[in-house]
């Protein structure tokens, strides 16, 4: 437990510190270094869900799903920091999606019944382009926005708020609320309202004192800060959650093992993943 907590340390100091670089020391074209991290973790992280999906006996290839796992965010990042056109992200996703839909009339593993498990071919195949691919392409569209290097930031330090601190008014005061969503046993009443409190006070901070950046359009300024917070801490924890029920299924304790004592990609990002489209389409309405 201690090595754990020592690793998760180090990420934590090393990891830090350069996302904040990455996000404010390197916004050329539109922030294409974070775009060309988003789909490395985002090949990565298909790559992993691929290998949950096959303990449960869906066939995928893991390369074929790192593959079609980036094929939005790809696109997406052509588009943003390159001027691809629009119409090309359409075309790609409906692309991978004949694909993926194909990925049936081949022949599987099952010498007896070869078209025995079309069904699942398929649907692995949809499932690596939109988790975590499809939900990351929001996050990419986050750089074309006005004050964009400030906008990720925040996002980022609600996400991060909100697991950080959900963790640790859990520890303090979860004792004897934990378990009430069965899928996430360890999970705590105290530390869900502790971790959406922070992400709600990020929001309205960020609304009140950077009007510049976060220029409130229909409602008081302090009321949307309140509402992208709030519903960006929701649906953070409801990624976390997702996440846990998938790897339960696969009876896996992490997804992977690429940050050490963190675990994989997806355990990291998981609540970015669900927060962003729901933070891009609310800041984008509110702001």
């Amino acid at each position: 437990m201690k090595k754990k907590t020592i690793e998760r340390l180090l990420i934590f100091f090393i990891g830090v510190p350069l996302v904040v670089f990455l996000v404010i020391g390197l916004p050329q074209l539109n922030h294409l270094a974070v775009n060309i991290v988003v789909v490395f973790f985002t090949c990565i992280g298909g790559i992993e869900f691929a290998g949950m999906l096959q303990k449960k006996g869906f066939e995928i290839n893991k390369i074929e799903a790192g593959i079609l796992g980036i094929i939005g965010p790809v696109t997406q990042l052509l588009n943003v920091s390159f001027g691809l056109n629009e119409g090309a992200f359409v075309f790609a996703l409906i692309t991978g999606a004949s694909w993926a839909l194909f990925r049936g009339i081949f022949p599987g593993k099952d010498k007896e019944k070869p078209f025995a498990g079309s069904i699942h071919r398929t649907v692995a195949g949809f499932a690596v382009i939109i988790y975590p691919g499809f939900f990351l392409c929001w996050l990419i569209s986050l750089c074309l926005l006005r004050n964009s290097s400030f906008v990720i930031l925040c996002f980022l330090l609600m996400v991060f708020g909100n697991d950080s601190f959900a963790w640790f008014f859990g520890m303090l005061l979860g004792q004897g609320n934990r378990g009430i969503v069965p899928v996430s046993p360890n999970k705590s009443l105290a530390g869900f309202i502790g971790g959406t409190l922070v992400s709600t006070v990020i929001g309205y901070v960020a609304a009140v004192f950077l009007p510049n950046v976060f220029r409130a359009a229909y409602l008081p300024a302090a009321l949307s800060g309140i509402i992208i917070g709030l519903s960006t801490a929701i649906a953070a924890s409801l990624g976390d959650l997702a996440e846990s029920a998938i790897k339960r299924s696969a009876g896996v304790k992490d997804s992977g093992a690429f940050f050490p004592g963190r675990g994989g990609v997806l355990d990291s990002l998981d609540s970015i993943a669900f927060a962003a489209p729901v933070f891009y389409i609310l800041y984008r309405t509110l702001f």
